[in-house]
């Protein structure tokens, strides 16, 4: 284990059977997973790392499968979302925790609802980004302006061609995707540049397209029979401006959520909601987090 150089993070990989995931700690106290989505890595939540660790937790934040510095399995079923809950089951014990509080963004959350599904043992409370849960998201895509907002999922069950496209310009297309559709100055060329590094890695470009590729093999009936009410508080804070996914995905149905605690928009944010307000959302996840010492009794 090594300390960057950002704020004496600590850094170190996670050996879970099929894959090693590269991680960064902060913080000592109850266990914080913090879970990035598409095209990011541990590095967007830079903001929110040293918050709650400043606020008493320890945080976990790793490179999901096939980003950045973790495995880049080859085949497009080793992204399933069962695969990727088991490995946030597999991370919080190895990390030495029995539970903790999850906060996951965009294919994070993806694979946070799985969890809290699949492995409802581990997880503490859920804090969900700019994700829908399945079930809603699902009813989503049988809309036409939800669909039309949605095409790139289907441009990238191409075999190849997307990730060759995306390397070939520069990763101009990513990288509009981010400094775009965020705020001015959400993104720094700094940061961009620690974004092109990480999806230069071999492989990692494919690794990252399989998530969407591994989520179209499952046929929708398969997956809404395979859903589960989430048990969990759960917290979901909802960038009003994000262009890929229509607000009104934001609220779960309360079958699939009973435990929900509520939404919160954000008027003037993106889908990169972390970035546009890192302050606003590093405190909503330190009071719902901390909120459970006030509100259940030690085990």
């Amino acid at each position: 284990m090594t300390t960057l150089e950002a704020g004496g993070l600590r850094d170190g990989y996670a050996e879970l059977g099929d894959v090693r995931l590269h991680y960064v700690e902060a913080g000592d106290g109850p266990l914080v997973v913090l879970l990035h989505g598409f095209p990011e890595f541990w590095f967007g939540w830079r903001s929110q790392i040293p918050a709650l660790a400043d606020a008493g937790f320890r945080v976990v934040a790793p490179d999901m499968r096939g980003y950045n510095l973790s495995s880049r399995p080859a085949r497009v079923a080793a992204y399933s979302t069962d695969r990727l809950a088991a490995d946030v089951r597999d991370l919080i014990r190895e990390r030495g925790a029995d539970r903790a509080f999850l906060a996951a963004h965009d294919w994070g959350a993806g694979a946070a609802w799985a969890t809290a599904m699949n492995h409802p043992e581990v997880v503490e409370r859920l804090a969900i980004l700019n994700a829908p849960h399945p079930n809603r998201m699902l009813r989503g895509l049988r809309q036409p302006r939800q669909l039309a907002r949605s095409w790139y999922m289907f441009f990238f069950q191409l075999p190849w061609l997307p990730e060759h496209l995306l390397r070939a310009a520069g990763w101009s297309a990513l990288r509009r995707a981010l400094e775009y559709d965020a705020r001015p100055g959400a993104f720094t060329p700094q940061d961009i540049a620690r974004y092109v590094e990480a999806w230069s890695q071999p492989g990692a470009a494919t690794a990252m397209l399989n998530y969407y590729r591994a989520a179209f093999r499952q046929l929708p009936r398969r997956a809404q029979e395979r859903t589960r009410p989430i048990r969990a508080p759960t917290l979901v804070i909802w960038g009003e401006r994000d262009r890929a996914l229509g607000a009104e995905l934001a609220e779960p149905d309360r079958a699939d959520v009973p435990n929900l605690d509520r939404v919160v928009r954000l008027s003037d944010a993106s889908h990169w909601l972390q970035h546009d307000e890192p302050d606003r959302v590093g405190q909503l996840l330190i009071e719902f987090f901390a909120g459970a010492a006030d509100r259940e009794p030690a085990a």
